[in-house]
């Protein structure tokens, strides 16, 4: 496979993917991922982990329709030209 654009926004789709389809109940919660675990204080900086764990609702939540779509042209354009 060449190395080209074209496989980079492939691989940037699929790591997109990845991170919408984890679920919090079923995955998350059982390696201490959960929504439970990111209580913290008032005041306190959210460390690394609470931030990972907004990003990752973010990105399931806004993602949810472009993705769909995004996967639906790679798929044409991978059943158009190979």
């Amino acid at each position: 496979m060449a190395f080209t654009l074209y496989s980079l926004i492939q691989a940037a789709i699929l790591c997109v993917n990845a991170v919408a389809v984890l679920h919090e109940e079923r995955f998350l919660s059982k390696i201490g991922w959960g929504v439970d675990q990111s209580v913290g204080g008032f005041g306190d900086e959210p460390g690394v982990k609470v931030q990972l764990m907004n990003l990752v609702r973010s990105v399931r939540t806004v993602m949810r329709v472009p993705l769909i779509a995004v996967n639906s042209v790679c798929i044409v354009l991978l059943l158009l030209f190979g």
